[in-house]
């Protein structure tokens, strides 16, 4: 079962790691700062040819002199628990009425056991971090706005490059830190709807009361 514990130390959860709330899709740091976070796909530079190669690198540069705004690139490696996916083929063996695709199954999941037993499975995810800054009380919904547009400029610029890109939810926003603070219990317990439910109260607006 996943439980939550807060931590009895002083400083709070929302300072140790610099972050205010999470509000529509939009993480909210001190100091009149919002972030927002794309995942974005990838592309296979090495497979390309020299041309295509030359192509992406002009268009890149195109796009960074274009954004006029900085960006950070984020780049997460995670390892994927795989006892889920070795209980899925368990279950479709157990079902499966034709011997030769049970035969199948068994040895597929027999060369997956083995693959796991000498090898780490890892998934990598690629993300762009897009800032805006603001001054002083501002009206949310200017600064989501604001977002947007910076948001707009950047999936524009890497639709050319071949990139397809999403902004991230408040559940995948809180995941991701999640996994870089809790990384073992993030590959066996993904965040679900209920936990963010339990996170936001215990660690925004507790927070929020106390400021």
């Amino acid at each position: 079962m996943f439980v939550l514990h807060k931590s009895n130390r002083k400083i709070s959860a929302r300072t140790q790691i610099n972050i205010k709330e999470v509000k529509d899709n939009i993480l909210v740091l001190p100091g009149n700062r919002y972030r927002a976070v794309m995942e974005v796909s990838s592309v296979n530079f090495e497979l390309k040819s020299e041309e295509e190669q030359d192509s992406i690198i002009d268009t890149y540069e195109s796009f960074l002199n274009s954004i006029g705004s900085r960006l950070q690139i984020l780049i997460r490696t995670r390892e994927i628990d795989m006892d889920k996916y070795l209980g899925d083929l368990t279950d479709r063996l157990s079902s499966e009425t034709e011997q030769i695709y049970q035969t199948q199954l068994c040895d597929y999941k027999e060369f997956i056991q083995g693959l796991i037993s000498t090898n780490k499975i890892l998934t990598r995810h690629f993300y762009i971090i897009v800032p805006y800054d603001g001054t002083g009380k501002m009206d949310f919904q200017f600064i989501q706005e604001q977002v947007s547009i910076h948001m707009d400029i950047v999936a524009k610029g890497l639709g050319r490059l071949g990139i397809q890109s999403r902004q991230l939810s408040n559940l995948e926003l809180l995941d991701l830190f999640y996994s870089f603070y809790n990384p073992k219990e993030a590959k066996i317990q993904p965040l679900e709807n209920r936990a963010l439910e339990i996170l936001h109260k215990a660690f925004v607006e507790n927070e929020l009361e106390m400021s």
